[in-house]
């Protein structure tokens, strides 16, 4: 007699997002509590914590086969390295949506979206608004 194993669709569809730091950023405090939120809202979180480089996450989206990259910012860097973030995954050919969340001046988002990052999201934002712009960001790349 053969086993029949099903697995669970929501299992297998579970998105996996890498969360991280890039710089020299030594604020995480909101990183780990966006990791709570989208814990329980179903994914898997990768968090890689503080002072990664484009490299470092990179190589954690290849070998985790992440669907999203959710970076904090709380430097004043977010015009440099989000950018610098969305082009090293184009020079690569990493197709993942970024998400930025901190400390973002409102005139600085409209640039951050045309630059190519998925999504940004203020300090305070909803747990429901988290999930749903990062589900929404995997969702236009699908």
């Amino acid at each position: 007699m053969s086993e029949t194993t099903t697995t669970d669709d929501a299992e297998t569809d579970r998105l996996r997002i890498v969360l991280a730091k890039l710089g020299l950023d030594g604020h995480d405090r909101g990183l780990k509590v966006v990791a709570r939120i989208l814990r329980d809202a179903g994914m898997e979180v990768i968090y890689l914590g503080l002072r990664q480089t484009t490299s470092s996450i990179i190589t954690a989206v290849e070998q985790e086969d992440a669907d999203a990259i959710g970076l904090s910012m709380h430097n004043a860097g977010h015009l440099t390295l989000g950018p610098k973030m969305v082009k090293a995954l184009e020079a690569d050919g990493i197709d993942v949506p970024v998400i930025i969340g901190g400390i973002i001046p409102p005139d600085d988002e409209q640039v951050l979206l045309d630059s190519g990052i998925a999504a940004v999201l203020g300090p305070g934002a909803p747990a429901e608004e988290v999930a749903r712009a990062v589900r929404e960001a995997v969702a236009q790349r699908r």
